[in-house]
């Protein structure tokens, strides 16, 4: 059971692609020869991935959400008690080396993501026990900057897949905020859930299932390289792929459910409950 809950808190922070990086290799396609038709599958996988909006992702049909609840002011005051909380517990890891030497760990930190999750897989385990601590987030949430320095925007909590909605609301009020579950996952035969958690998409490989063929264009190779099975925009957590017939059809294996619950807070996006708990990333802090 150890192992398990372990290997979901890592699970909780597979990723792919995000579209602001995406949009440097179009920029660099559009004057190659052939790429015009690519375009679309690339801006697909660009999206393919949990560290991207999670609006999208949950528009995408990949993630399910627990229903909004009428905010009390019991929720109102539990959550800015919540802020208070991280504010002053993430305060030591603003500087991304402090996170790295505590023991965090960068969840696929060579693949271009919105928010990228730095994980301490003890706190996370423990939370996939049903153990909740709020000054001890399962990942922290930076986003990377031009320059490659990582700024902290927050903190994401995870839970048992088996928690109710009740069991949520008494850990994040659901009045306040929607945790979310993925959901209807297809990954390509030969990739598993396991290769993601080593950061491993395939990418020093050629023509597996989810890639753009080599022989239909020599460029496409560039693209696979960095985003691996998730290039053509089929597979993966925002994939086109939504059912398990299709995913057979596909070669792939089908997951109705990859992991457990998880919520994302921004302490540093100011008072603002619905920012601080929303599903958008906000704007990094100043520095």
């Amino acid at each position: 059971m150890k192992k398990l809950a372990s290997g979901l808190a890592v699970a909780a922070l597979a990723a792919a692609i995000s579209a602001p990086i995406l949009a440097q290799d179009k920029g660099a396609m559009s004057s190659m020869p052939g790429m015009d038709a690519m375009a679309p599958m690339a801006a697909s996988a660009a999206g393919n991935g949990m560290g991207a909006d999670l609006r999208d992702m949950h528009m995408n049909g990949h993630m399910r959400m627990t229903e909004p609840r009428t905010a009390t002011l019991e929720d109102i005051d539990s959550a800015n008690d919540l802020l208070s909380t991280l504010r002053s517990a993430l305060a030591p890891y603003r500087n991304y080396h402090a996170a790295l030497a505590h023991g965090f760990r960068i969840f696929m930190p060579s693949v271009p993501q919105d928010v990228y999750h730095f994980t301490n897989y003890a706190w996370s385990g423990d939370e996939y026990r049903g153990r909740f601590n709020p000054a001890h987030p399962g990942s922290l949430l930076y986003v990377k900057q031009p320059d490659g320095n990582y700024v902290l925007v927050g903190a994401m909590y995870s839970a048992p897949p088996y928690f109710t909605p009740d069991d949520l609301n008494s850990l994040v009020p659901l009045g306040i905020a929607r945790w979310h579950e993925h959901i209807d996952i297809c990954l390509p035969a030969g990739i598993t859930l396991d290769d993601l958690l080593r950061g491993n998409v395939g990418q020093g490989k050629r023509d597996l299932p989810g890639m753009i063929p080599v022989a239909a264009n020599p460029e496409a190779l560039g693209l696979d390289r960095k985003y691996g099975v998730f290039a053509d925009g089929r597979f993966g957590f925002t994939g086109k792929i939504h059912d398990a017939s299709a995913c057979q059809a596909a070669g792939g294996n089908f997951l109705p459910l990859a992991f457990g619950w998880m919520v994302h807070v921004y302490p540093f996006a100011g008072d603002d409950l619905k920012v601080a708990f929303g599903t958008a990333v906000p704007k990094p802090p100043a520095q």
